[in-house]
C-alpha cells in the first residue's frame, strides 16, 4: 500500500497501489465512503475494477475523508491518489462499530470484507445494503440534443417493475444473494433489485439471464418528471450513436447502435491477444482420435471412488503433461527483447474458463507435482472460482502451457490464439459419436478432435506433431500414460 503526508495540511493522501503482476490501472467501481466519513485502519474504502479481477482497497491510514480522487467509472493509474484523509485524535477509534445512521448489520459486513483473502471479493453476496451502496458509472454521449438548450433538471430513472414470473417467491428478509459483479451491476444500471428475482443457477443465484429475462418482461417505462430539489440524478443511459438516415431500424428500441467502452478485462483480453498475434508466428494443428477408452477410464476410475469424481478436463491435463515432460519444448516463452528461448522447470497449466466478465487464464502452478484426482480437485476448484470472480490477479498470470475446452461450447474443431507470452495452447472438441474403423470394421466410437497452437519460433513440426500425436495416443490407449507417471 502506498502513501504520502501533505506537509502543507497535516492531510495524508492514500496512493492507489499496485495490485497485482503488470497492473497500471484500475477502474473505480463504487466508493464505499463519502468526504466527511471517518474511517479505520484497513478499512475498505473503495471498489476498483483492474485488468484482472474486482478488488475492495482497504485504507492503511484511520481519520476524516477529505477528499476522493476520481468519480466512479474513472480510471486512475497506480502511484496517484485515491483518497485524502485527514488524522483525528486517538484516529480509528472515532468510527466506532458502525457509521451514524448506518443500517444494523454494516459493521459486521465491513468486517467481513477485511477479513476476506487478500481484499479480494468478487462475487461476495451478503445482501448488506446490495442494492443501495452501489453507484452506477458515468456513461459518454456521443449523441447530444443538436439544438442548444439550457441544462435540464437531472431525471430521476424509476426502477422496472419486475414482472411475476421473474420474482423470487418470498425472499427471507436479510437472505445472502451472491450473484457475480456483471450481474450486480447490470441489475444496478437498469433499477432492478436483485433480491426480487428468482434465481436459476446453483443453490438459487441469480445470473445474467435471470436478469436480462426481467428485462425483456419488463413493460418500457414511462418518461419522468424532473426531480425534487435535493434528489440526485440517475446517470445517463448506456451510450447510443443516432441513427443514420436511410439505414433500417435496429432491433433496439432507441434506434441506434449500442456502442459499449473497451474497458476492464475485455480490453486487456483485446490488447493481449492483438499482441499474441502481432509477435508469436503461430502454427495450428490438428489430429481426429477415439476417445471411447478414455471415456471408459474415466467411467471406471469414478464408479471406483464415487466421493472423489475425476472430469475428462482432468485426465487430458494429465495427458498434457505426460507430453510435456516429453516435449519440454513447447513449455516455454520467447524473450524478445534478450533474444533467447526459456523453457521452464515447472508446468504452470493454466484452464481456459469462461466468465460474465470475459475469457480469463486462471493458473495451476507446479500442476507436474498433483495426482491426477489432485488435479481434478484444483481444476473444479479454479474453474468455479474464476467464474464466481473469486480469484485473485496472481492466479491469472504466470502460466507456461494453456489447456483449451471449447468442445463444452459445442465445437468440434478451433484455430485459437497463443495466451501470450506462452507458446502452445491445447484445443479440444466435443466428444460425439461418429462412425470409425476399428481392425478393419465400421463401429460407433466416441471421437474428437485435438488441435495444438505452437509458437514456430521454440521449435518445428517435429516436435509439434509429436507432442499431439502422444496426446492422441494416450486419449486413445489411457494405459500409455502408466509408463510415464
Amino acid at each position: 500500500m502506498g502513501g504520502g503526508m501533505s506537509t502543507a495540511t497535516g492531510t495524508l493522501d492514500f496512493l492507489l497501489p499496485d495490485l497485482g503482476e503488470g497492473l497500471t490501472e484500475a477502474e473505480i467501481v463504487q466508493w464505499r465512503v463519502a468526504v466527511g466519513d471517518t474511517v479505520t485502519v484497513d478499512q475498505s474504502v473503495v471498489e476498483v475494477e483492474t485488468a484482472k479481477a474486482v478488488v475492495d482497497v482497504p485504507c492503511p491510514y484511520a481519520g476524516r475523508v477529505v477528499a476522493l480522487h476520481g468519480a466512479a467509472g474513472e480510471t486512475r493509474p497506480v502511484g496517484q491518489p485515491l483518497i485524502t484523509i485527514a488524522p483525528l485524535d486517538g484516529a480509528g477509534e472515532a468510527a466506532g462499530p458502525a457509521r451514524a445512521g448506518e443500517p444494523a448489520g454494516h459493521a459486521t459486513y465491513r468486517e467481513e470484507e477485511r477479513a476476506g483473502s487478500g481484499n479480494v471479493l468478487i462475487g461476495y453476496g451478503t445482501g448488506h445494503g446490495a442494492t443501495g451502496r452501489r453507484r452506477r458509472r458515468p456513461r459518454l454521449a456521443l449523441a447530444p440534443d443538436p439544438a442548444p438548450t439550457a441544462t435540464p433538471a437531472p431525471a430521476v430513472v424509476a426502477p422496472l417493475p419486475v414482472p411475476a414470473s421473474a420474482r423470487a417467491s418470498a425472499p427471507a428478509p436479510g437472505a445472502a444473494l451472491v450473484i457475480s459483479p456483471i450481474v450486480r451491476r447490470l441489475a444496478r444500471e437498469h433499477g432492478i433489485d436483485p433480491a426480487t428475482l428468482r434465481g436459476t443457477g446453483p443453490g438459487g443465484v441469480v445470473r445474467r439471464a435471470d436478469v436480462e429475462a426481467a428485462l425483456a418482461a419488463a413493460p418500457a417505462p414511462a418518461p419522468s418528471a424532473a426531480p425534487p430539489p435535493g434528489l440526485s440524478a440517475a446517470p445517463p443511459a448506456p451510450t447510443r450513436l443516432a441513427p443514420v438516415p436511410g439505414r433500417p431500424e435496429s432491433a433496439d428500441p432507441a434506434g441506434g447502435d449500442l456502442v459499449i467502452p473497451l474497458t476492464g478485462i475485455r480490453k486487456v483480453i483485446a490488447d493481449k491477444l492483438s499482441r499474441s498475434r502481432r509477435e508469436i508466428p503461430e502454427v495450428t494443428i490438428w489430429v481426429d482420435a477415439d476417445a471411447t477408452a478414455l471415456v471408459e477410464t474415466r467411467r471406471a476410475i469414478n464408479a471406483a471412488t464415487p466421493d472423489e469424481p475425476v472430469s475428462i478436463l482432468a485426465l487430458l491435463a494429465r495427458i498434457c503433461l505426460s507430453g510435456l515432460r516429453r516435449f519440454p519444448q513447447l513449455n516455454a516463452h520467447v524473450d524478445t527483447e534478450g533474444q533467447r528461448i526459456t523453457q521452464s522447470a515447472g508446468v504452470h497449466l493454466g484452464i481456459a474458463a469462461q466468465t460474465d466478465r470475459g475469457l480469463v487464464v486462471p493458473v495451476l502452478r507446479d500442476a507436474q507435482r498433483l495426482t491426477t484426482r489432485e488435479l481434478a480437485a484444483a481444476l473444479a476448484e479454479t474453474t468455479a472460482a474464476a467464474r464466481a470472480g473469486t480469484l485473485p490477479p496472481a492466479r491469472l498470470t504466470g502460466g507456461t502451457f494453456t489447456l483449451n475446452n471449447y468442445g463444452v461450447f459445442g465445437v468440434d474443431g478451433s484455430t485459437p490464439i497463443i495466451n501470450h507470452p506462452e507458446a502452445a495452447l491445447l484445443g479440444v472438441g466435443r466428444i460425439v459419436d461418429k462412425p470409425w474403423v476399428v481392425d478393419g470394421q465400421l463401429a460407433v466410437r466416441k471421437v474428437t478432435q485435438l488441435s495444438l497452437t505452437f509458437d514456430h519460433r521454440v521449435c518445428d513440426g517435429g516436435v509439434a506433431g509429436g507432442f499431439l500425436r502422444h496426446v492422441a495416443d494416450c486419449v486413445e490407449q489411457p494405459a500409455l500414460l502408466v509408463a510415464n507417471v
